[in-house]
């Protein structure tokens, strides 16, 4: 597979390659190869070969202009003969693959083992079976049809396995079925823009066929390999394919290829679809990948690498690591200038994750590629695990040795009481004919320490965060999150900061102008165009209408009475309202000059803030129109039209004024403003339009426009719930100062009388860049703390700010950030954050790409809602956990002890497979799918390295342990003389069921049934029972359960162990289980502080726990596992570097006596530089951190004293 050429893999792909098949004047053939041509060659090829791209359109039977008819039979044959924009998916796996990896788990094959030789053995019938030699080993047999009931006990064991496994794989069955459900949620959420029938519409990305006309503007993901047919001043990244990260600049007679995956980071355009789908630039490499599967999966299975990862999966890593990681890139980069694919192919297998692909636009149909991705992370891969996932996992691994050290220890002592008391006590020979015998007896005891095993591993952990993960992803759905990484669900539970953009997020992204500055008077509200000179209205209406992007359009409303539908830019939209509302067409005007006609556009972008389009007058001579910042455009204007219409000079000291009585005023009623100017120029010479600033100067400002964006009316609440969750909101926009200072007064951002800071980007550098321009982590310290408004901030701007606050070491808990972005240049900062949301609506495709969730309805109020889930998903967490470990300590000491002092656990192996199912895989269910409620937004966030379980946790623990080992232990020794039963204990092998213990495993049930119920609440509430109708499937499981219960007692019989209860003895069971209820009140009164010793028990997971934790969070991006060692050795080679500096500048500070803050300084400067090279961004940083701190803090002290 490794060298074949292109044209053995077309064919492999392609059904029949007839020449001009289906009627059309180019075969599919034609098109890849031509696609794959790039520059002046392509250039060339087109115009020899097809002349130009109108004879390529011809030849596809589509129009420059009016796209496809959009004829549903024509549309059918173009995706049959040049396929489908779709990837085909990997196939879902089936259930029996997850039945099979159910199975995998070790404790389960144990039992299996287990289970089979008791089997074995039962069917066994030993010669020395009748004589009295073999002591106590028969002495229970004495009725046939009991002995011959050995096998019932391997066999229920069995069984018991194969229901875990059944409930296991079914578990995993229907989170993969929501994943897939999910995935294509986000699929159909992308659309893009066609032309079709000369009407522009919306399609979903998949219905996209060859012919199409796409517009493409800046900030889309392009979906389809094309051609440029027009372009305003076209930029790309195509460092998704090539692992350039330099923008290449497009244009219909130099470079027109466009290729999928790749991003519009300027400009706009038109294109003609030449290659969709798996033919596509995007998927040529994905079956490459997908060919290259196959053999990766063999691979995998031999060193099982990682579970559900396929290369596909891999992919879809994230998306704009690219640009920033030139050399993770270069996966494309082999010599797909020539067409070679083969180099490719190999690299693509060294480069197993290939995080730089990032390539969704071309959706699988079903998601495959990043359903996988979800998978991996739900199955708790090894490339990334949450913080909660990490701290679960090593719990889970700290419980389970001690289970297995438990277990091994109860077979030990059976196993030796058994040989010490049989053949030294009794001095009884080891006759051969017994040995049969002996072994069962050896089977049994080690069936039991397995048992005790199978409840002390918590398996449950993992299902329980799965579960409420994937529960909470779903009902998020339905309040318009729409999450694309599991684990964003559960951070946004610690997020203590929120940098939201203020268009469209806190304001409702409906421009419409209410104010503006025009022939020297400031109108308050729109004026009558009589009051306008003719000449000046003409060219303001020709200006707006011809430079603003021709897909923004104002439509009719969609209901009576409506307001009128924005499309497009809505800036551009609050402007050609306020053309329509001087009782003029702007339709009318860009009919006039189509889009071809415009000669240069120079389109907006974060640098030039401002937008200029020239057209040529029909004299020869040029006009240039432009609008933008109102600050920033009349820096640039020399001259103004007065009242009658005629160009005035207009000095500096003209502008001030204008500043502070027009422009100051507008902003600080919270309008944004914008100026318009023009400009001519003379045809003869023709000026150098690539001199930018020499032509964006001496304009003219024909007006200034204020534009209102108000405030959405359920944010201000939504801001106050954040601030009484112990979240700070701040607000980053590229807005004027004054504009976003009185938006966050209106929003509650800022209170008047606080001490905060508002400051614009330029400020905000000047505080936080020493003198040598780099940014120094003291100074971000000194402003973040009380930074609320950034305005007129640069996308770095707001990636420096969250980096900052992330990196920030100012308060104890490292601070988790939560950005909203919904441009192109967001991506930086979306990635930074410790969740991304991006804008459902307005947000561009880059954007969505970067984020962890996506706002459907771009509300602000949904991000609250996040919060809630995020902290719901915690707080179920624990509630499992606090029910789980009481059952395990109680049911690990009841074995242990019982076997000790009994030689027989109390509680027998089937019976302790049904607790755990019970705890497990049902408790997981009911407490981890309680429904969020408002009280968790009245509390501080937990922050990282709060351990899982909390005092409280820790007390109900104990204590409900405490209760429940008492009545047990009761039972055990004392319950038949309570009952007047015959006595269980020292029953002989296969000795029928006993009541005695029967009514041990009852009551034991019964206390776990009414534990559930106290678990529901951690944080030491009384009322347990409050909202429990809220939650149908915890009532169900509690009482589905109890009734299981009792079939199981009343007809379990021999599998079970167990032998019928009449109602008074069955009354006492639920009694004692009642008990659990009051008793749990009782613990709910000693207050905390009582229990000092609680304090330690809790911290489970602390800071220098966390640091292998938190690389792991950071490998999330990363290669493959040498690159991932790699890593691990560079951190820990700089951890040493650091600690030897550290401790050589705490010498020398000694030494001179100096200041020992002085030392520290530079060592947090240092810190901060290798993590630069390290390449590994903020959580490592702080287990960098933590790892100085150490030595340093041990130094600190006797410096005090010097």
């Amino acid at each position: 597979m490794g060298d074949m050429t292109n044209s053995d893999f077309y064919t492999k792909n392609q059904r029949n390659d007839s020449n001009h098949e289906g009627g059309f004047g180019c075969s599919l053939m034609e098109l890849r190869s031509l696609m794959e041509l790039r520059g002046t060659e392509a250039v060339v090829k087109i115009q020899e070969d097809y002349a130009g791209v109108e004879g390529l359109c011809q030849r596809l039977k589509t129009s420059p202009t009016e796209g496809l008819a959009g004829d549903a039979t024509d549309l059918d044959k173009r995706k049959e003969v040049f396929g489908q924009n779709l990837i085909p998916p990997k196939k879902p796996k089936t259930f029996l693959q997850l039945v099979w990896e159910a199975l995998q788990d070790v404790t389960l094959i144990i039992l299996e083992i287990a289970a089979m030789i008791s089997l074995g053995l039962s069917f066994y019938q030993p010669p020395g079976e009748g004589s009295e030699s073999c002591g106590t080993a028969n002495a229970g047999a004495e009725d046939e049809g009991e002995a011959e009931a050995g096998w019932i006990e391997g066999a229920a064991i069995l069984l018991s396995v194969v229901c875990v496994v059944l409930v296991t794989a079914f578990n995993d069955w229907s989170k993969e079925k929501q994943f897939r459900g999910l995935q294509s949620r986000i699929e159909q959420e992308q659309k893009f823009q066609v032309v079709r029938g000369g009407q522009v519409i919306q399609l979903p990305v998949s219905d996209i066929v060859v012919g199409d006309i796409a517009q493409i503007k800046y900030g889309d993901l392009l979906p389809a390999d094309g051609v440029l047919i027009q372009g305003n001043d076209l930029k790309i990244d195509e460092s998704s394919l090539t692992g350039e990260s330099d923008h290449v600049r497009k244009s219909a007679d130099k470079d027109p290829m466009l290729l999928s995956g790749t991003h519009v980071m300027e400009g706009s355009g038109r294109m003609v679809v030449m290659a969709v789908g798996v033919n596509s630039q995007t998927g040529i490499i994905f079956t490459l990948l997908g060919a290259g599967g196959e053999e990766e999966e063999k691979k995998e299975k031999k060193d099982c690498s990682h579970p559900s990862s396929h290369p596909i999966a891999t992919i879809a890593t994230d998306g704009a690591a690219s640009a920033n990681a030139p050399g993770n890139t270069s996966l494309v980069n082999g010599k797909m200038q020539d067409g070679n694919m083969e180099n490719n192919q190999t690299k693509v297998k060294k480069q197993d994750g290939a995080a730089a692909m990032e390539m969704q636009p071309l959706k699988s149909a079903e998601g495959g590629e990043t359903d996988d991705k979800e998978k991996k992370k739900a199955n708790v891969s090894k490339k990334e695990k949450s913080v909660l996932q990490g701290k679960l996992t090593k719990l889970a691994v700290q419980i389970g040795k001690a289970g297995l050290v438990m277990s091994a220890i109860t077979v030990i002592i059976l196993v030796l009481y058994f040989a010490i008391d049989n053949f030294v006590l009794q001095k009884r020979p080891w006759l051969p004919e017994c040995t049969p015998v002996y072994i069962q007896y050896f089977v049994k005891f080690f069936i039991i320490g397995v048992t005790v095993l199978v409840v002390a591993v918590p398996e449950g952990l993992p299902l329980a965060v799965t579960i409420s993960l994937a529960y909470s992803v779903k009902k998020m759905m339905k309040d318009n999150n729409l999450v694309r990484h599991l684990d964003a669900c559960e951070t946004m539970g610690n997020a203590t900061a929120i940098c939201s953009d203020k268009t469209g997020t806190l304001t409702t992204n409906r421009m419409t102008a209410v104010e503006c500055f025009v022939a020297d008077v400031h109108y308050k509200e729109i004026p009558d165009p009589s009051s306008i000179p003719a000449k000046t209205l003409e060219t303001l209406v020709n200006a707006i209408s011809l430079n603003s992007a021709y897909t923004t359009k104002i439509l009719p409303a969609d209901k009576d009475g409506g307001l009128p539908k924005q499309v497009g830019n809505k800036t551009e939209c609050g402007l050609l309202g306020l053309v329509l509302d001087l009782k003029r067409d702007y339709q009318t005007v860009r009919n006039q000059i189509p889009e071809e006609k415009l000669y240069k556009v120079y389109t907006f972008n974060s640098v030039r803030k401002s937008m200029s389009t020239v057209i040529k007058l029909p004299d020869g001579n040029f006009r240039m129109y432009s609008k933008g910042a109102s600050e920033i455009v009349l820096k640039k204007c020399s001259y103004i039209l007065n009242e009658v219409g005629e160009p005035r000079v207009f000095r500096p000291r003209d502008r001030d004024e204008m500043v502070k009585k027009v422009i100051e005023p507008m902003a600080c009623s919270g309008l944004r403003t914008i100026c318009v100017a023009y400009r001519d120029f003379s045809g003869n010479p023709e000026p150098n339009w690539d001199d930018e600033n020499n032509i964006l100067t001496e304009l003219t400002a024909i007006c200034v426009v204020g534009i209102e964006d108000p405030v959405r009316p359920e944010v201000p609440d939504a801001i106050l719930k954040c601030q009484r969750a112990g979240i700070t909101v701040r607000m980053v926009t590229g807005d004027n100062i004054n504009t976003a200072r009185a938006i966050a007064i209106k929003c509650g951002i800022i209170q008047p009388g606080e001490d905060f800071l508002c400051i614009d980007g330029k400020e905000f550098n000047r505080r936080i860049r020493n003198e040598k321009g780099e940014v120094e982590q003291e100074r971000i310290d000194k402003v973040w703390p009380k930074l609320r408004v950034l305005a007129r901030s640069s996308p770095t701007d707001k990636h420096t700010l969250v980096k900052g606050i992330i990196d920030s070491t100012l308060v104890d808990q490292r601070q988790v950030v939560a950005v909203t972005g919904d441009g192109t240049n967001d991506g930086p900062a979306l990635k930074k954050a410790d969740v991304g949301f991006a804008m459902g609506i307005a947000g561009t495709d880059v954007a969505k790409e970067a984020s962890d969730i996506i706002l459907t309805d771009d509300n602000f109020s949904s991000i609250v809602k996040a919060v809630m889930w995020g902290r719901n998903v915690y707080d179920s967490i624990s509630k499992f956990l606090q029910f789980q470990l009481t059952v395990n300590v109680v049911a690990v000491i009841v074995a242990f002890t019982g076997a000790c002092i009994t030689q027989d656990s109390p509680l027998k192996a089937v019976q302790m497979l049904w607790v755990n199912l019970i705890m497990d895989t049902f408790a997981s269910l009911a407490l981890a799918t309680e429904p969020p409620t408002e009280s968790l937004l009245m509390r501080k966030p937990y922050g990282r390295n709060k351990p899982l379980i909390s005092s409280t946790m820790t007390k109900n623990i104990l204590g409900h342990g405490v209760y429940q080992l008492i009545i047990i232990f009761t039972l055990l020794f004392a319950g038949e003389q309570i009952f007047d039963i015959d006595s269980g204990r020292n029953a002989p092998l296969h000795s029928p069921p006993s009541e005695h213990y029967t009514i041990i495993f009852n009551t034991f049930v019964m206390m776990q049934l009414f534990n559930e119920i106290n678990a529901r609440k951690i944080h030491g509430e009384r009322n347990v029972f409050e909202g429990i109708f809220r939650n149908p499937i915890f009532c169900s499981i509690v009482l589905g359960t109890f009734a299981i219960q009792i079939v199981i007692v009343q007809f379990g019989g021999k599998p079970f162990s167990c032998s019928p209860l009449d109602l008074e003895k069955w009354m006492w069971c639920v009694f004692l289980g009642l008990g659990e209820l009051v008793w749990g009140q009782v613990i709910s009164t000693i207050p905390n502080s009582k229990l000092r010793f609680l304090r330690g028990a809790g911290r489970l997971t602390q800071k220098d726990e966390m640091t292998a934790e938190e690389e792991m969070n950071e490998d999330q991006e990363e290669i493959d596992h040498a690159e991932r060692e790699l890593r691990r050795g560079q951190i820990l080679w700089f951890r040493g570097l650091n600690r030897i500096q550290t401790q050589i500048e705490v010498v020398n500070t000694f030494k001179s006596g100096t200041s020992f803050q002085g030392a520290l300084r530079r060592q947090s400067s240092t810190t901060s530089q290798n993590q630069d090279v390290t390449n590994v961004s903020s959580p490592s940083h702080v287990s960098l951190c933590n790892a100085l701190s150490s030595p340093t803090s041990t130094a600190a002290a006797p410096s005090g004293q010097c």
